[in-house]
């Protein structure tokens, strides 16, 4: 394991009822950096998510937070620890307002918050909230609700966050925004850690990335390494991978 990993699984074994997804998944995410996980449906990429944030039971192994084991803490807990989690798909509170979405969104931040200030500054961070503060979030387009559940998880300082499949349903200029906005956040000391399907426009931005097939990690590399890797193609081709070579 890398230490200077901020998020490690080591042995995992995770699933749904009688099924098992992941087969002792062994992973390490560097702090500081973008590192995105990509595989073919059903290699376990969300399983791995859902399980990081408690949302699925391990089984068995170990997840471990700077150096911390957090195996199987609520939600609740992960955030109070700096990890905010956006799912796939839209979660947002449709018939309140912009603002009244980051100010429930502000429920877990931490002690001697302030709440206006930081709302501020998520919308400093992105313009078209503060334009459309006042408007349903029901109104907003799928970019720019996206761009809120963001805004809402940013508000919680988190040091890890977590994005699942954030561009589907996105125009072209909204993925662009989205991917300047996930930099930005690395830029500002925030490890991201993405599923993406456009996998390619990911791994541009991205630091580090993590093969997953049938619930175990077959590559770990840098992003640069795995674009340029001959298997990724045959990944997503429907071939199997060549036998894992060791991470570096």
């Amino acid at each position: 394991m890398a230490t200077d990993a901020i998020l490690t699984l080591d042995e995992v074994i995770a699933g749904y009822g009688k099924m098992t997804i992941l087969h002792g998944t062994t992973l390490a995410v560097p702090r500081g950096a973008i590192t995105t996980v990509i595989g073919p449906n059903g290699a376990g990429k969300s399983t791995v998510f859902k399980t990081v944030f408690g949302m699925l039971p391990a089984r068995s192994g170990s997840v471990r937070f700077e150096g911390e084991d957090i195996t199987n803490l609520p939600p609740r807990e992960l955030l109070a620890r700096g990890i905010c989690y956006v799912p796939q798909g839209r979660n947002i509170f449709s018939e309140l307002s912009v603002r009244h979405n980051l100010e429930f969104g502000a429920v877990m931040a931490p002690n001697r918050f302030d709440l206006d200030a930081a709302i501020n500054a998520a919308m400093d961070r992105f313009p078209v909230l503060r334009r459309k503060a006042d408007m349903q979030a029901s109104t907003l387009s799928g970019g720019e609700q996206k761009m809120l559940e963001i805004a809402r998880a940013l508000l919680l300082a988190p040091k890890l966050i977590m994005v699942d499949e954030p561009s589907i349903g996105l125009s072209p200029i909204m993925v662009g925004e989205l991917f300047a906005t996930l930099t930005d956040m690395r830029n500002r000391g925030i490890t991201v850690l993405m599923i993406e399907q456009n996998a390619k426009r990911a791994l541009e931005i991205s630091d580090h990335a993590i093969v997953l097939e049938l619930g175990r990690v077959r590559i770990s590399d840098t992003a640069r390494a795995i674009m340029t890797d001959p298997r990724i193609g045959q990944l997503f081709l429907g071939g199997e991978l060549e036998p894992a070579r060791p991470a570096n």
